[in-house]
């Protein structure tokens, strides 16, 4: 007979935890024993999570309610501090599925800004190199993913201070994943930096980046290059009212993916 997994799994000192209201309102904090979550609420000593399952609701002595979980990747993108601008959930699942990123691939990163999709990519089993041109940049994306996926993760996180446009070094690739203003001009470093049949994926929010960007490709040996949009809109769902939300998450960026041929 085999053992099964145990299904408890405490809060422990120094772990990442989210608070939600009762107005849904979200919270990340880091556990640290002897110290407190405050707010306009009341306050919820990290004593009372440490130690305690997830799901466990907790009381501030004005009687607010706090939701304690651990919080998701969605979570840790939308809250974590940032250097840049991130790219947002809505795009980062499509850009692992249209890069086709696999536990143990090869993945250059350019343009990590505060470290949102690496820590998806990471995550997702992939080994990242990232290519960052500015050390305070560098500095919140280790910062953000050790922070949501520990020390470890860092093994398989090299970033260098230096531009990709300047040249590939350690390729090939298997996957080139881009977030840059002048895609195009990586094209012309692909014969080092992708493996044939690898995939190079670009996020640009203007079409008249999309454009430059597909005129290299297509001067170059790739195929089956497309172009995608992600639309995100909720809808509002309270027994039989139902409707779309007022608002939706409309035009982020494009991405732009294409399979390498080789030379």
């Amino acid at each position: 007979m085999t053992d099964t997994p145990s299904a408890h799994r405490p809060f422990v000192d120094g772990e990442r935890v989210l608070l939600v209201d009762s107005k849904q309102r979200r919270y990340l904090i880091n556990l640290a024993a002897g110290t407190q979550f405050q707010s306009h609420a009341g306050v919820v000593p990290h004593d009372e999570i440490i130690g305690r399952d997830e799901g466990i609701e907790l009381r501030t002595a004005s009687n607010a309610k706090y939701l304690a979980l651990r919080p998701t990747l969605v979570d840790h993108v939308l809250k974590m501090p940032r250097g840049a601008q991130v790219i947002y959930p809505k795009d980062i699942g499509p850009i692992l599925i249209l890069a086709d990123i696999f536990p143990g691939a090869r993945v250059l990163e350019s343009g990590i800004g505060s470290g949102a999709l690496s820590t998806a990519l990471l995550r997702a089993g992939a080994h990242v190199t990232g290519y960052e041109i500015r050390d305070d940049f560098a500095d919140v994306a280790n910062t953000n993913v050790s922070n949501f996926l520990g020390e470890k993760a860092l093994e398989r996180y090299d970033i260098h201070l230096r531009s990709i446009y300047q040249g590939i070094d350690g390729g090939p690739y298997d996957r080139i994943v881009l977030d840059l203003p002048e895609p195009w001009h990586v094209v012309e470093h692909i014969e080092d930096g992708l493996i044939a049949g690898g995939i190079i994926l670009a996020y640009t929010p203007s079409i008249v980046q999309v454009t430059r960007f597909r005129e290299a490709l297509d001067n170059s040996s790739f195929t089956q290059v497309e172009t995608t949009e992600v639309l995100h809109r909720g809808w509002y769902v309270n027994k039989q009212a139902v409707r779309p939300d007022h608002r939706m998450v409309a035009h982020t960026g494009f991405l732009t993916h294409a399979r390498y041929l080789g030379t």
